[in-house]
């Protein structure tokens, strides 16, 4: 059995899934989802997978975790051995990522693991980027503001803008992407796209409107909020192109975007540290 250890937002909890998930289909062996660590965690929605996207969800008994860890179950000692000048302590079959970048040596993990990290790279799962797509196809009705605004993008030349500040603003780890990212971004698809309509999805509408001349039809969808909040990435899917953040979250929505010729456009800087995130990108998107 493969098992994988979930944590953060929604855009972690799908990157975790989806590496576990590419991984169990090429052993042929179960998917479990150890949301244990949800327990104490109050960021964010906590865990959403099961609720919001229709593939099977089986979560991890306390006995399978046993059973693939042994005694390195306890999640103090599988958080001690995270160290890397620990991991020749590690059973071989405790998984854990040791860098942002692509990372092969998940294709020697044995049939029984368990996975630990974010694996924030489509290289882990783009073999079974099919199965992924149906098993993150979202299961619940949209409300009637989300099915006029649906209606809006499925009748344009749609393209979503992403501006997440919020939880950025003064963060150590990631930076607000900027003006300059954000005007680069629009100029670059507004040359490409005919007539197109810019759909602003934001957790600061009013710096949006401050700071971001546009220049084109434009619509603001700021209405989904707290346990709503999916709905952004599910409208977000729905537009013929993507400007994302730098956010798990609308690189999902720009991901799951079906249109065979889109044009995702990402920032090259996604931590402030600048560290590489070339296999962060699908190799056809466009970075700034």
């Amino acid at each position: 059995m493969v098992i994988a250890h979930l944590i953060g937002g929604l855009g972690n909890q799908m990157f975790q899934y989806a590496a576990a998930r590419a991984l169990s289909s090429a052993k042929k062996e179960p998917l479990l989802l150890d949301t244990s660590s949800f327990e104490s965690y109050t960021l964010h929605q906590g865990f959403e997978l099961s609720k919001l996207f229709a593939g099977e969800m089986c979560i991890a008994r306390d006995k399978d975790i046993n059973h693939v860890l042994s005694w390195q179950a306890f999640p103090r000692i599988r958080n001690f051995l995270h160290r890397p000048k620990l991991a020749f302590l590690r059973k071989a079959s405790l998984i854990i990522e040791p860098s942002f970048h692509y990372w092969n040596g998940i294709q020697k993990a044995p049939a029984d693991c368990y996975l630990m990290g974010y694996w924030q790279s489509e290289r882990y799962f783009q073999d079974a980027a099919e199965e992924i797509r149906k098993d993150f196809t979202f299961k619940l009705n949209m409300s009637p503001q989300n099915i006029a605004t649906a209606d809006q993008i499925l009748n344009t030349n749609a393209i979503s803008l992403h501006v997440r500040r919020g939880d950025y603003v003064n963060n150590s780890v990631y930076a607000a992407c900027t003006v300059e990212y954000y005007q680069a971004a629009i100029q670059l698809l507004s040359k490409r796209v005919d007539a197109p309509t810019f759909f602003v999805f934001s957790d600061d509408i009013d710096w949006v409107k401050n700071n971001l001349n546009i220049g084109f039809p434009h619509c603001y969808v700021n209405h989904n909020k707290g346990s709503e909040s999916y709905n952004d990435m599910r409208l977000m899917s729905m537009c013929q192109h993507n400007i994302i953040a730098n956010s798990s979250f609308s690189w999902w929505g720009a991901w799951l975007n079906s249109n065979a010729d889109k044009i995702v456009v990402a920032p090259k800087q996604w931590f402030i540290n600048n560290t590489n995130v070339n296999d962060l990108f699908p190799p056809a998107w466009v970075t700034l």
